[in-house]
Order: C-alpha cells, then structure tokens, then sequence
C-alpha cells in the first residue's frame, strides 16, 4: 500500500460519515457504500463536518449502493440492527483481501464476519467519540475527541499499522492493540451498564448515578465479572469513576434510539453479556432483570 489508500466506508453516519470525511480531506480515496438516495446526495455535495476539534469543512467522497473493487480497508458503522442488510452491499469477492474493520458495539460481531469474509482480513475497532448525522452528508461532532482502538488477532500487523497511521493523521488517535478480547470487554465493561440502564430507566447518566446508584454498581460489577470470565478487563471502580467524570445530561445512544422508537441493540449489547455469563457460569441477575424488561418494553415486531 502507499500512502494515499483507498478506503470503503459502509453507513456514512455520525461514525462512518466523520471517518470518511476526515479520511477523504486528508488524500484518501473513500468510496461510501448506502442506499441510492444518500448515495446521490454525498455524490452531488459531498460529507459537511462541524467539529470543534477538526474544524468545520466539506469533503467530496465517492458513493455506491455496493461495493465493486478492491478497497485497502472497508470501515463498517453501521448499528447491530441493520448489519446483516447491509453486508449485502459488501460482497465478499469484491472485498477480496482487504481489511473489514467493524465499528460495532457488543462482542459477538467478529466471529460473525470472520464466517463471512476471509477471517485474517476481519479487524474490529472501537471508538470513542459523539458524532451525529443530523440530515444525509451533514456530521456534527460533538465530543472534544474521537479515539480509535484497532485490533484483530489474525489481521497483519504492518496492514493494521498502516491504516492507524492514515486514521491518526487525518485526524483521530488511533493505537493497534494486541489482544481483541480485552480491547471489545473493555469497551463492553463501559457501554453494556450505561446503555442497558439509562434506556430501562429514561433517564440521563446524571440521575443514574445518584438516584440508582446501587442498580449502576451492580450492573458494573456483574458485568466486569462477565468480562473477567471471556478474558477481558475487570475494573469495577474505574469504570464507576469515569461515569462519575461525564456531564450528568449525557445519554446512551440506545436511549437515544428508545426515543426516537428506533430498534435497540438490545441483543448485541445486553444478549452478548448474558449469553457470555451463561456460557461461563457467571451470575448476573440484575443484568438479566433489566434486559428482560427492556425487551417486554421494547418489542418490535
């Protein structure tokens, strides 16, 4: 690969949308893969950014219904939800040998897409960062970073290396990890209680914290222990810390999605945790309580 590398970006989200723009002003070639009406717009006007860290800019992308060529990287953002509609748009003969780095939450992904695509090549990332498509083409990021963590554990460490390098100069840090299992716990440990409690309680983290403190703790510590078990991260106290640390108005993006009667990602999120503790032995009644009752309230046929 040389410098400049052409780069899949498959749901042009707050994620997608910011990594392609970021990736597109900085020389790389970024082909977006989306229906046909959003394709048509980001071909015609491009991806708008409005970001304090990276600035506000506009950036001209390709866009496609589908994948057709060899990329050096496709990047998938798009949610749990709508993964298996839209792998479709990634055939797994036009990707050939290149990396699939999907930007999902949960831990069951990988195994998923290494069944799929050539299992070397599969390369899961996480990111932290608040970035929102507020109308197709239009990104505004909200966070004062965005941090990338790439991984794989069969994935070739100069090709890993290669692309962090192309993502932190255009704009977000990102650092290869060695192990891909405490790289998706350590996420999961965070995401999994903030997401699977704000949403059953519709309330924002600041009242999670005070008011259901004790239901937070126990979702924390359930949830390291899950984590513990799969050979991840288990740090209960830090974990507290650092919800203590947000401004008290920060939601989940799964209540965000509640709101807006849009599907949750219950199952990738609070199914993954359960289906993990039960294939260790780990006892987790309150994570078990509450997804339960997310799922009677959020049903969707």
């Amino acid at each position: 690969m040389g410098n400049e590398l052409t780069v899949a970006v498959l749901g042009p989200g707050g994620v997608g949308g910011l990594l392609a723009a970021l990736l597109s002003r900085a020389g790389h070639r970024v082909i977006c893969l989306s229906g046909e009406e959003t394709a048509r717009t980001l071909r015609t006007e491009g991806i708008r950014v409005r970001s304090t860290p990276f600035g506000d800019f506009t950036a001209p992308v390709e866009a496609d219904t589908q994948l057709r060529e060899p990329v050096d990287a496709c990047l998938v953002a798009v949610k749990h939800t709508t993964l298996d509609a839209a792998l479709a748009r990634v055939p797994a003969t036009a990707l050939a040998d290149g990396l699939l780095v999907p930007f999902l939450n949960g831990v069951d992904h990988p195994a998923a897409l290494r069944a799929r695509y050539r299992p070397d090549r599969v390369a899961p990332a996480v990111i932290r960062v608040e970035s929102t498509r507020v109308a197709p083409g239009v990104i505004e990021h909200g966070s004062p970073f965005a941090e990338i963590d790439l991984t794989g554990t069969a994935a070739p460490r100069p090709r890993l290396d290669t692309l962090a390098e192309a993502l932190t100069a255009a704009g977000p840090a990102t650092r290869v990890q060695d192990d891909e299992t405490a790289t998706l716990w350590a996420k999961m440990s965070f995401l999994a209680p903030f997401a699977l409690l704000t949403t059953h309680r519709s309330l924002p983290l600041g009242e999670i914290r005070t008011r259901h403190r004790d239901e937070l703790t126990a979702l924390v510590e359930e949830t390291a222990a899950i984590s513990r078990a799969c050979g991840g991260p288990a740090d209960p106290a830090q974990s507290l810390a650092r919800y203590d640390a947000f401004p008290p108005r920060t939601k989940s993006s799964m209540q965000r999605d509640a709101e807006a009667g849009r599907p949750l990602e219950l199952d990738a999120i609070g199914g993954a945790l359960l289906r993990a503790a039960e294939r260790h032995g780990v006892s987790a009644p309150v994570t078990a309580r509450v997804v339960g009752a997310l799922e009677r309230e959020h049903t969707f046929a």
